[in-house]
C-alpha cells in the first residue's frame, strides 16, 4: 500500500514506446561509427578479433541460459569446439582447418568417456555441441565474409549488418503501426506477420543502399534477393533465440546493449543471416 492508501506502484512495468526507441537510438549511434570504420578501413584480421569476441561474449550467454535449465555444459571444451568451427568457417580453405572440428569433437568424446553419469553427461554435452555449432560455425560465417575478399570483404560484412538492421527497423515500426496477425504466438507475441513484411522490404532496402555504396558489381537482382532471404532468415534467427530465452525462462540473454539486450539478442539474426551471404558469394558467384 502506498502514502495514498492504493496499492504500489509496478516498478516492473516495461519502459514506453519511446523510451525504448531513444535507448535504441542511443546506443546505435554510440556503436556503429567505430564498428563500421574497422570493418571497412582496418585490417581483415581487426574485424575477424571483433568478431571472435562477439562469438564468445554471446557463447557465454548462451550457457548461462543452459545453466538456467539446470543442463550445466562443458565450458572449456565447449570454446575448445566453438573456436574449431569458427576458425573452420571463417578460414575456409585452409589445408588444416577442416581437422579441427573433428579435433575438437574427439575431445568432447574423450570428456564424455569419463563421465560418470552419462544420464546428466550426454543432455550437458549435446546442448555444448549446439552451442558450438551455432555460435561457432555461424559466426566463423560472419568473419568468412571479410577474410574471403580482401578488397571487397569489408563491404560484405556491411552489407550483412545494413540487410539485418534494415529488416529489424522496418519490421519494428511496421509492426507497431499495421501488426495485426501474431507470427509466432508461442515463441515471440510482440512479432507481426505485418511486421516481417516490413522486415523483407527493409532488407531488400538495406542491401541496394549497400549496393550503391560500396558493391557496384553486385547485380541490382541479386541484391534485392539477397536482402529478401537474408532478412527472412535473420527473423528466424531471432525466433531460435526467442525459442531459447523462453526455454530458459529469461526476457533477454543479458544487459550489456542498453535497449539491446545482450550480445546474443544482437547476434541471433546475423547468424542466421551471414550463411545466406557466405554461400552466395563463395559459391554462387
Amino acid at each position: 500500500m502506498n502514502a495514498a492508501g492504493g496499492p504500489p506502484p509496478d516498478t516492473s512495468r516495461p519502459p514506453s514506446f519511446g523510451a525504448n526507441l531513444r535507448r535504441r537510438l542511443a546506443t546505435a549511434a554510440l556503436a556503429l561509427p567505430p564498428l563500421a570504420a574497422a570493418l571497412l578501413l582496418g585490417p581483415p584480421a581487426l574485424t575477424v578479433a571483433i568478431v571472435a569476441g562477439a562469438v564468445g561474449l554471446g557463447t557465454a550467454e548462451l550457457f548461462r541460459l543452459l545453466e538456467a535449465r539446470s543442463l550445466p555444459p562443458y565450458r572449456l571444451t565447449g570454446a575448445a569446439v566453438t573456436a574449431a568451427f569458427f576458425v573452420d568457417a571463417g578460414y575456409r580453405g585452409h589445408p588444416w582447418t577442416p581437422l579441427w572440428p573433428v579435433a575438437a569433437l574427439l575431445l568432447l568424446c574423450a570428456v564424455l568417456r569419463r563421465s560418470a553419469d552419462l544420464d546428466a553427461a550426454l543432455p550437458a554435452a549435446a546442448a555444448t555441441l549446439l552451442g558450438a555449432l551455432y555460435l561457432g560455425g555461424l559466426g566463423g560465417a560472419i568473419a568468412g565474409l571479410r577474410v574471403g575478399d580482401p578488397v571487397e570483404g569489408g563491404w560484405r560484412v556491411v552489407l550483412l549488418l545494413a540487410v539485418v538492421m534494415g529488416a529489424d527497423t522496418f519490421a519494428y515500426f511496421t509492426g507497431r503501426v499495421a501488426g495485426r496477425r501474431a507470427l509466432a504466438r508461442s515463441l515471440s507475441p510482440n512479432k507481426t506477420v505485418e511486421g516481417a513484411a516490413g522486415g523483407l522490404a527493409g532488407g531488400i532496402a538495406g542491401a541496394l543502399v549497400v549496393r550503391a555504396l560500396g558493391l557496384p558489381g553486385l547485380p541490382a537482382s541479386h541484391a534485392v534477393a539477397l536482402g529478401a532471404a537474408a532478412a527472412a532468415m535473420g527473423t528466424a534467427g531471432d525466433l531460435f533465440e526467442s525459442a531459447l530465452k523462453r526455454w530458459a525462462g529469461v526476457k533477454d540473454s543479458g544487459a550489456l546493449f542498453p535497449g539491446h539486450g545482450g550480445m546474443l539478442d544482437r547476434l541471433d539474426s546475423l547468424l542466421f543471416a551471414a550463411p545466406v551471404l557466405y554461400y552466395y558469394f563463395f559459391t554462387a558467384r
